[in-house]
């Protein structure tokens, strides 16, 4: 065990895993966390906190995240580079590990033009891939960044990133994820996935290099609730496929409640499609703005109850 996580020792034995987001509040309410947490509880493995999403102010993903262990839901912390040099990370790093947390998911972050500080200056001293190596180095070498030795009470993480199997061109993103698992990663959380067709095809190329036996891969899964929010994700989003199709299903829904249904429906069905998919170890449910919907998918597509592992 590297870090001895619940994810982690789910996937070790075998089991397809089940995660899901939590998203920190614009305040400093910690009844949200508790409410939010409160969803995912029994439902799923582990629930992503988002570190600032969208490059909007929220709570402090480690602070979210550790309110939600004590309600019995084990975080993913997630950590961006948009907001940290590497002294500030590494002290993150031991922070949440001091607090209890085992998993952590590295990412560049979205950058500040898009949320509410467009002013503010981006970090970036590290990109994701440095990230990987370095939480790599501080958990298995025993050492900061600088080389200096890391004593004692090393901080050990199940360590996570994030894949995109639908930017072009096809062959970079596998390459790409090739170069974060010799990085360090151990799971992979993919975007959100519409185009079943392109994920299929993503992840041959993936099984073909062997990738899928060096890091643990789950597929990334949004329930929508309208057309627009899709038609969004299309136009907007960078490195989305969502095809045509979806849209006109959900357009075809005129009733509020049934459009949300068919959300759902949409939802369950990639699921069932993505659990016969070579190579894929779990799901990863994004709700975004939603999480009450997270019990529900996970009952609907009979992934309860979730295993017991020592």
């Amino acid at each position: 065990m590297k870090s001895g996580s619940r994810l982690e020792r789910i996937l070790a034995a075998g089991h397809f895993a089940v995660t899901s987001e939590l998203g920190p509040p614009k305040n400093a309410d910690p009844d949200n966390i508790r409410k939010k947490a409160s969803y995912c509880l029994g439902n799923v493995d582990a629930a992503n906190v988002t570190d600032n999403q969208t490059a909007i102010v929220r709570m402090s993903s480690i602070a979210a995240g550790t309110i939600a262990l004590s309600c019995g839901v084990e975080p993913v912390i997630q950590m961006v580079c948009r907001d940290r040099n590497r002294i500030a990370m590494q002290s993150d790093i031991l922070g949440a590990a001091a607090l209890g947390c085992k998993n952590l998911l590295c990412l560049s972050g979205d950058h500040q033009k898009f949320g509410n500080h467009p002013q503010a200056s981006g970090v970036y001293d590290l990109d994701s891939m440095q990230l990987i190596d370095m939480v790599r180095r501080m958990r298995d070498d025993k050492t900061f960044l600088s080389g200096e030795p890391i004593k004692d009470h090393e901080p050990r993480f199940f360590i996570g990133a994030a894949a995109n199997p639908f930017a072009d061109p096809l062959n970079f993103r596998i390459t790409r994820l090739a170069k974060k698992i010799a990085a360090g990663v151990d799971f992979i959380q993919t975007q959100c996935i519409f185009d079943i067709d392109r994920f299929e095809q993503y992840m041959k190329m993936v099984v073909d290099r062997g990738l899928h036996e060096k890091a643990y891969i789950l597929a990334g899964l949004a329930p929508v609730r309208s057309e627009r929010a899709l038609q969004y994700m299309k136009d907007e989003v960078p490195g989305m496929s969502v095809p045509d199709e979806l849209i006109a299903r959900m357009a075809a829904v005129k009733d509020k409640d049934e459009k949300m249904e068919e959300g759902i429906k949409i939802c369950l069905e990639m699921i069932e499609c993505v659990k016969h998919i070579e190579g894929v170890r779990g799901i990863h449910l994004m709700p975004v703005g939603w999480e009450s919907i997270t019990p529900v998918i996970v009952e609907r597509a009979g992934l309860l109850p979730r295993p017991d592992v020592a």
